[in-house]
């Protein structure tokens, strides 16, 4: 006898199931559409591999032992698992079953992450999502050591990076400006100008968080001939929003990030033009995950680019 389990095979499971839905050697052979003796060798063979009799055998029939008792249902799950693998290979290279770790700006949380977010998950109810915040410098760091699967960042791309990432635009959009509700002269109708609003103190994030976004505000100022007092620094939008909330300055964000609603905050289009700010997604060139391919499929065919 061996105890070395691994070594079972499925067939010898699949007849001895049979048996057991019998409980009839002779018509469980003609369901299997074979012949009893090599039926009654093999479920002996498993019985000894085992180290247990699996059928009780007696002039009046056909009975499981607890030994089988407690082998059937297990034997059935493995049977139906097996039968379900070659649906499940399917499903995994074409990307409906596996996992997907997805980074954003906290921007796109207002604007392009929900409905993709909400148009993915009716297409792919399988996939394991997960979503992490965090800002663009910290993306193409994750994305260039493996760690996410894709970013939703504000570009550009390092040159560096260009040579392993792929990037797809998603949304352009300008920027707006967002002031303490109780500031003079915001209740009126119509778009603002800087040179017309109180000296307020800029909230902005640092520029190694995003160069290119940080540029983008402070040329809409030297645009105006103005020169702007850098006053609180944060890291993500929600906590500017939250500054110009609690009256500690004003700030430019991202047309988007109106959608989030602070009491005490203002969102106004300025009359200055300014430059529109992108985002995009990020990729490793090399990732040939069926999950991530589904992805961005779906991402190319909908509205958002």
């Amino acid at each position: 006898m061996t105890n070395d389990l691994r070594n079972i095979e499925l067939r010898p499971l699949r007849y001895f199931v049979t048996v057991a839905e019998e409980l009839h050697f002779g018509k469980a052979a003609l369901r299997l559409h074979m012949t009893q003796p090599p039926l009654s060798q093999t479920i002996q063979a498993l019985e000894q591999q085992l180290g247990a009799p699996l059928f009780e055998r007696n002039r009046r029939g056909v009975a499981l032992t607890p030994a089988g008792l407690a082998l059937l249902p297990a034997a059935r799950r493995l049977l139906a698992q097996v039968q379900e693998l070659p649906q499940l290979v399917q499903r995994a290279a074409a990307g409906e079953v596996g996992s997907l770790t997805l980074a954003f700006v906290s921007s796109a949380d207002y604007s392009v992450l929900p409905p993709f977010l909400r148009a993915y998950r009716a297409a792919y109810p399988q996939v394991q999502l997960t979503l992490q915040e965090a800002t663009s410098d910290l993306q193409l760091d994750d994305l260039l050591q493996g760690r996410i699967d894709a970013g939703l960042l504000i570009p550009p791309l390092p040159d560096k990076a260009k040579q392993e990432l792929d990037y797809l635009p998603v949304l352009n959009e300008p920027l707006v400006l967002a002031l303490p509700a109780d500031l003079p002269g915001v209740k009126r109708k119509g778009k603002l100008t800087l040179a017309g609003l109180p000296p307020l103190p800029l909230i902005i994030f640092p520029r190694a968080i995003s160069p290119a976004l940080y540029d983008a505000i402070l040329s809409v100022f030297r645009t105006a001939g103005l020169t702007p007092q850098i006053g609180q620094q944060a890291i993500q939008m929600q906590t500017i929003v939250s500054l110009v909330s609690a009256g500690m300055g004003m700030a430019l964000v991202p047309q988007s990030v109106s959608n989030l609603m602070r009491p005490g905050v203002e969102y106004r289009a300025l009359a200055e033009a300014t430059p529109l700010v992108e985002t995009g997604l990020a990729w490793r060139r090399d990732n040939a995950s069926p999950v991530l391919h589904g992805f961005l499929d779906l991402l190319r065919k909908s509205t958002l680019c």
